[in-house]
């Protein structure tokens, strides 16, 4: 496959874009500051024990596996950018609750878990409808340049976003993080107002017009029927299960066993958030030089191994084994995500992605509450090695799959 690379001008001259870019990257930066600030929330604040961080993990993602099909099927009948609208609007108000409760004294663990549930209704509605509608925002050719530049925002994010997290926690309290979070998603809303594009007239069809079941079983047989989707939902599923369960107890890892205060523990993640921005920078001339299919292959043997170095010592190697996972893992989404925007039927896209997404996000709350048990019954620091590990062994659904003889990734049906 072959792309501009994604340091030349380009994308981000147009307006659209320009705005979509904005608006996602200052949402994606609270958003990662709040994934810092709500843990630090419940163990610092609310003295939390390690089960229910594990499950505040679980909460956020419990949604894709309850309304992750439906949400697919309603999302393809719908105009995009209003679904987009809609779901920044609730998660803006339903984050800043959480500060709301902490000033009148009436901040619970409760609370927290319907926040983190009704975030990830909104969250799972808008990643759909988000994915669906970049391929209307920029042309197949430039999508790999959209992913990278999208995906190293993220990264770009997760680097600021946890020692942000922990300047405001020192400063104003854990909650102030939420907070931030909440603002972040009103300027993703001004932002996304601004788009002037829309889907061609004629591309949402009116929900009588259809049934749901049907709808749902056509997503779910789409993916069951092709190899290269199925390899790479299951290869997914149980990658988050070892991913979310070891990331579902980082922060009580840092803080307890490590001794680490709000400020080391944002500074720590952000050093391992670092990783992500070199994965996406590097992900364009990996896929150019060894193919996309190779590449992703590639970036994903890399990463597993460093998983294994966070539990390893102390809070340097933590910080290099984040390092390395996540420019591996950001570099083969770029690949992964750019393939599935490009392979799948628009029409059935939300579908197709509501399928693929309800078994690997929903593996998530099952890696959240794994790792919440595994580390109130055999210890944090054992739960991390177990879950680096289970990560390794997730490499073999990839080098058994006929993935492994391509040099890319097909572009289209």
């Amino acid at each position: 496959m072959s792309t501009r690379s994604p340091s030349r001008p380009g994308l981000l001259g147009r307006r659209d874009f320009r705005l979509l870019w904005a608006g996602e990257t200052t949402s994606m930066l609270g958003s990662s500051v709040a994934a810092v600030a709500m843990p630090l929330v419940a163990v610092v604040t609310l003295e939390a024990s390690t089960f229910a961080v594990g499950l505040l993990t679980a909460a956020a993602w419990l949604p894709w596996l309850v309304a992750g099909l439906p949400a697919g099927a309603w999302v393809d009948r719908l105009p995009k950018r209003p679904v987009m609208l809609a779901s920044n609007a609730v998660s803006m108000a339903v984050f800043a609750s959480v500060p709301v409760a902490a000033w009148l004294g009436a901040l619970t663990m409760a609370h927290l878990l319907v926040v983190a549930v009704a975030g990830g209704v909104a969250r799972v509605f808008f990643s759909l409808a988000y994915r669906a509608y970049l391929p209307y925002l920029v042309e197949s050719g430039r999508l790999l340049e959209a992913n990278t530049r999208l995906q190293g925002s993220e990264s770009a994010a997760q680097i600021a976003g946890p020692g942000l997290a922990g300047l405001l926690a020192q400063a104003f309290g854990a909650v102030s993080g939420v907070l931030a979070d909440a603002l972040s998603f009103g300027v993703a809303v001004l932002c996304l107002r601004s788009v002037r594009a829309r889907e061609p007239r004629g591309e949402a069809v009116a929900a009588s017009e259809r049934r749901l079941l049907a709808e749902i079983r056509a997503g779910l047989r789409f993916v069951r029927g092709d190899v290269y989707l199925r390899t790479l939902t299951v290869f997914s599923a149980v990658s988050n299960i070892a991913l979310m369960g070891y990331q579902s107890i980082q922060v009580v890892f840092l803080a307890r066993d490590l001794g680490a205060g709000p400020g080391q523990v944002g500074v720590v993640l952000a050093l391992a958030g670092a990783g992500g921005l070199c994965g996406a920078v590097v992900a364009g001339r990996v896929a150019g030089r060894f193919g996309t299919a190779r590449g992703f292959l590639l970036c994903e043997a890399f990463a597993a191994p460093m998983l294994l170095l966070g539990p390893s010592g102390g809070l340097a190697l933590f910080a290099v084994g984040g390092f390395g996972v996540g420019a591996g893992i950001v570099a083969s989404n770029i690949m992964t995500s750019t393939f599935r925007q490009q392979y799948c039927p628009k029409d059935l896209f939300a579908r197709v992605t509501a399928s693929t997404s309800a078994l690997n996000y929903g593996a998530v709350p099952l890696g959240g509450l794994l790792g919440g048990a595994l580390g109130e019954a055999i210890g944090v620091r054992e739960t991390l090695w177990l879950m680096a590990v289970l990560q390794l062994g997730s490499i073999g659904v990839l080098l058994t799959s006929p993935i492994r003889r391509l040099r890319d990734l097909p572009a289209g049906l």
